[in-house]
This record gives C-alpha cells, structure tokens and sequence, in this order.
C-alpha cells in the first residue's frame, strides 16, 4: 500500500494546532499533501478516518540508550552481557518506541559503538530512524566508563572524537560531569578540564559533528557552555546545596542557541525503588527541583527539546516520551510549546529538521494519530490510534 490517506478532526502541523478536520495524502514515504478542512481523498486512495482523533508528526526522543533493556541498573550490566544479545536488544527497544509514536530516536550512549555497528548492517523502514552517538566519551573510571569510552589529556580526547567520527557517529557525547548511577562520580564536579572539553568540542567540529554534553554539575554547564557545546543532557545544575538553575546561566543559555535536553519523565505505573531515590535525592534531583529547573529553563527561552532516558531502568522504559512531554506541561510549558519540543525541535536539533518533525508535503511521511486533542489534554499522547513510518501503518 503506496498510497493511502488519514482523515482526522484536527492536526499538530509540528508549530501549531490545525482545527476543522484536516486530510493528509501519503505516497511512497512522504506526505504527498495536506488539505485542511471538509477534503475528499484522490480516488483509488484507502483512507483511515478517526473522527476525533489528532494527526501529529511522528515524535523524536532525543535520549535513548537502545541497548539498556530498562531493567534494574540497565547501564551497569551491559558491561557484562555478550555481544551478540544487543542487536536483539536495540530492535526490542526500537520497536516499544515506534508502539508508542516515537518515529525518530537519538541514541547518546551504547555499549562500543553497539549501535553505530547495528545501523550499518540494518536497512529498515519498520523501525524508527535512529541517530547514534556511540559510547560516550568521559574520564577514566567517570559517568558510564564501562561502555567503553574512557580516555584522558588533549590528545587523547581528540582520538575518541576521531575514532567515533570514523565510526560513522552523528554527534558526539562527552560525560562533561559525573552521574547519579556511576558509583565513584560526582554529580557536582567537572569531569574533564577546559581544555580537554574544548579539544572535543574544536575535533568534533571540525569533522563535521556536534556536541552534546551530560552535565549535572552547575560548574559543568557552565563550562560546557563556555566552550562551545551544541547541546546539554539533563542542565540540572547541581552544587553541594542541591539542584538549582540560577536565571543569569538560563539567560545565557537562551542567547547562545544552546538545545537543553531535560530528560524528565517517567512511567507513572513503575514505583522507583528506595534506593534509586535516596541516590537522587543525595546528588539534590528531587522531582520538584528538576520541575523548577525546566521552568526556569523555558522562561528564559531556552531551547529545550524532548529526550527521555529511555532504557535506563524500570521507570524509564523505551516508548516513554509522552510521559516526558505530558511533564513538560506540568512545569508550565503550552502544550504547543512542549509538542514542539518532541517534534519540530526534536528534529532540528537532531539535524533532520528538512524532512522530519512536521506535517508537511515533502516531509518524511511519520505519523503519529493520537486521541483527542493534546493541546488541550496533553495525556492524549498516551492514546495512541495509529502510528506511520515512512509511510507505512505500523500500529493501528
């Protein structure tokens, strides 16, 4: 089935809200058209008609790690398991993200270029598009070291940028701090000096790559800002005290561009155990400071895209972006504002803003049909009627 249409009451073009019905014409994995209100399809077209239902692009989660399976301490045990379980792995995640609307995912963080080495074997169009960093780079014994990327000194960190550029990596990941489920980090320091975080920035750049980088430490985000990253993981600004985005470094980070990926968001039905939140609450990431952070964050303009987590453990499970979008609403982003977030922005941001993120003729023909209206109830994300890649029906 090349050609076929969705007819529904409204639609999320990736910007705003579309009101009296629309008509989207897909053919051969792109949108061949878009007509809004009372439209007939061409004849010959099957089309789906959802009488309530609203027509978005396809999502884009912006953090992920495939090869986590999202069960206890998912990260840690990659270090031990074999090789040949992970192409089964990714695919089990890719396919629970794609059940759940989420078309495009970028990847920041596998087990040795797991994934980079999945994607080059793999063409498929019934699975999300995937971006890959490949391991991420950081200190000796740092945030993650047991999925390969250690390294130290200029020189050093300028190789492992090299070696992910030949790799074939979309961007690269630097632990710019420690994390919270790395025994030994610290969640309040630098991980690297300036000068070793600006050789991967100027190596990355010129080849052609950008940047992103895991920061929880507030003197991390500052310093990563100072030299030039394209884009920041979590931006929770930890210090000895807590967790506290100060307005002057949100105003900075609005004026340079900077994306901010909060990676908020979990699955409502886990309950997180005991002892994750204790480690949480002793690195200062309470909910309600992390709910301040984002606020403070969007206030100030920042660019904040939509990335979940997802894979990390049980609360955090593959297919979890709308939770992360439904929470960007409960810290008082528009809805529009945090749909944009997991689409239009996603997109740009991910360097794919000329063919994704948006309903539109010419654009990659993802989809996502969902229940009822989000702009005005955010959790119709979680009703999910039909989800398209590149053209094809792959749920509902």
């Amino acid at each position: 089935m090349t050609r076929h249409a969705v007819r529904a009451a409204r639609m999320f073009d990736g910007e705003r809200l579309v009101g009296g019905g629309v008509l989207v014409l897909l053919d051969g994995g792109r949108i061949a058209d878009v007509h809004q209100g009372r439209a007939e399809a061409p004849e010959g077209w099957p089309v789906r008609d959802e009488p309530d239902g609203t027509v978005l692009p396809g999502l884009v989660d912006a953090h992920v790690h495939l090869c986590a399976d999202a069960g206890p301490d998912a990260l840690g045990r990659l270090a031990e398991r074999p090789e040949s379980d992970l192409d089964a792995v990714v695919e089990e995640s890719l396919r629970t993200h794609l059940a759940a609307g989420v078309t495009t995912v970028r990847d920041l963080g596998d087990r040795r270029g797991a994934v980079l080495r999945w994607r080059d074997r793999t063409v498929r169009d019934d699975l999300p598009t995937v971006l890959a960093a490949g391991a991420p780079v950081t200190s000796v014994g740092g945030h993650c070291w047991a999925l390969g990327g250690e390294a130290s000194g200029v020189d050093g960190i300028r190789e492992a940028v090299r070696l992910r550029a030949a790799a074939g990596a979309d961007l690269v990941k630097v632990m710019a701090s420690g994390g919270v489920f790395t025994p030994g980090t610290d969640t309040t320091r630098p991980q690297f000096t300036d000068r070793e975080l600006a050789a991967a920035v100027t190596r990355a750049h010129e080849l052609g790559l950008p940047v992103t980088a895991h920061a929880h430490a507030l003197n991390a985000v500052e310093q990563a800002l100072h030299v030039g990253v394209d884009g920041i993981e979590h931006c929770t600004c930890v210090t000895a005290t807590g967790a506290h985005v100060p307005d002057r470094l949100a105003d900075r980070l609005a004026a340079s561009g900077v994306a901010v990926c909060a990676t908020l968001g979990t699955d409502p039905g886990v309950v997180t155990p005991p002892e994750v939140v204790a480690m949480a609450a002793a690195a200062g990431l309470s909910e309600a400071a992390l709910r301040d952070g984002v606020a403070t964050l969007h206030r100030a303009g920042v660019r904040l895209v939509a990335g979940s987590d997802a894979g990390l453990g049980p609360a955090k499970p593959h297919g979890v972006l709308p939770e992360t979008v439904v929470e960007y609403v409960a810290c008082g982003i528009p809805a529009t504002a945090a749909l944009a977030a997991a689409t239009s922005v996603g997109a740009e941001v991910c360097g794919l803003g000329r063919r994704k993120g948006r309903v539109r003729p010419g654009f990659d023909a993802d989809l996502l049909v969902v229940d009822g209206d989000p702009t005005s109830d955010i959790t119709a994300l979680r009703r999910p009627l039909a989800v398209y890649r590149a053209g094809h029906p792959v749920r509902g």
